[in-house]
């Protein structure tokens, strides 16, 4: 039997916690990648804007957005899914991660679940229910009865298959009971461009987005589909006040990294976009978009996307929605 004196043993140790340390410490020692999986335009190109900028002050490296956009978040998912498991690629997500799942199962090459390691639930943002102002519908009420009066020809855009925006309005239709024709498009910016040029008339918009043009007149503003009203526009009232008890869909923002990612520097990454969700001056530049932070822990994180897989899940079914 091989035997090992005291001092040897404690030697090992001190080694070993040295050796810890400086992995912490270590990290990172070369840029980041933060993988956007949209188009430049959108709230999550916004929010990756502005982690990145103060990731790279806390981490003292170059963090670089990179906006893979395409197939409703499924591209650069994808690309993350597949990327080394070692804290320097990370995925911006929203709920179309969870939706996919259920929408494009027989499409995807990764797990919602399984593929990636949660970091933080960091954000969350108000949807709005936007119209151009030659629709003559100024509230819900005046929507829904257009829709029904004239069933398949009101085309209602989406930044893409699988979106948040897209599944929101399946679950409109459903509810409502209306027809109206659903036109994606690669993403938030493209199809807000159609929107205020009128080639399409309606969408559900992050409020971040449709802010400025609703204030210019470019756009009216109808609802929010959120459960309760936004203390941002809380003159604007929910779509379940407005005639569908219950509607509930409020995008929510994240940062996972690919499955098998160090614990250490999870935790790491979690409590620093933690300290800045938690800064009044992003709290205040939240605040002007609509938003507001929701910080969760690593686990809490998983546990949510489990749960918006499930409820998503539900949504697809009911309203049988495809991946066209």
């Amino acid at each position: 039997m091989i035997r090992f004196s005291r001092r040897a043993i404690f030697a090992a140790l001190a080694l070993s916690a040295c050796t810890a340390v400086f992995s912490q410490t270590a990290y990172p020692d070369k840029p980041i990648r933060l993988v956007v999986p949209y188009p430049p335009g959108g709230f999550t190109d916004i929010l990756g804007r502005l982690l990145s900028a103060q990731l790279q002050t806390r981490l003292g490296q170059n963090v670089i957005v990179d906006n893979k956009g395409g197939g409703g978040s499924t591209i650069g998912s994808a690309m993350v899914a597949r990327a080394p498991a070692d804290g320097y690629t990370l995925l911006l997500v929203a709920p179309d991660l969870a939706i996919n799942e259920s929408l494009m199962a027989s499409r995807l090459s990764y797990d919602a679940r399984k593929d990636f390691s949660p970091v933080i639930r960091a954000a969350w943002s108000p949807m709005v229910l936007v119209t151009h102002p030659s629709l003559p519908a100024k509230n819900v009420s005046e929507f829904l009865a257009l829709a029904k009066a004239r069933p398949g020809k009101i085309n209602f855009a989406s930044g893409g298959i699988g979106t948040g925006a897209h599944l929101a309005l399946e679950l409109f239709k459903t509810r409502a009971g209306v027809d109206v024709t659903h036109v994606p498009y690669k993403g938030n910016g493209p199809a807000t461009s159609d929107l205020l040029g009128g080639q399409v008339s309606a969408m559900f918009l992050q409020y971040a987005v449709a802010k400025p043009h609703v204030a210019g007149g470019k756009l009216i503003m109808l609802a929010t589909p959120s459960g309760k009203r936004s203390p941002a526009i809380p003159d604007v009232p929910t779509i379940a006040e407005s005639g569908l008890p219950g509607f509930d869909v409020e995008p929510w923002f994240g940062i996972v990294a690919p499955a098998g990612t160090p614990t250490a520097i999870v935790n790491r990454l979690n409590a620093e976009i933690g300290k800045i969700m938690q800064q009044n001056d992003v709290k205040d530049l939240l605040a002007s978009f609509g938003a507001a932070p929701s910080i969760s822990s690593p686990q809490e994180f998983g546990k949510f996307i489990d749960s918006e897989v499930t409820r998503w899940a539900e949504v697809v079914k009911a309203s049988g929605a495809k991946a066209e």
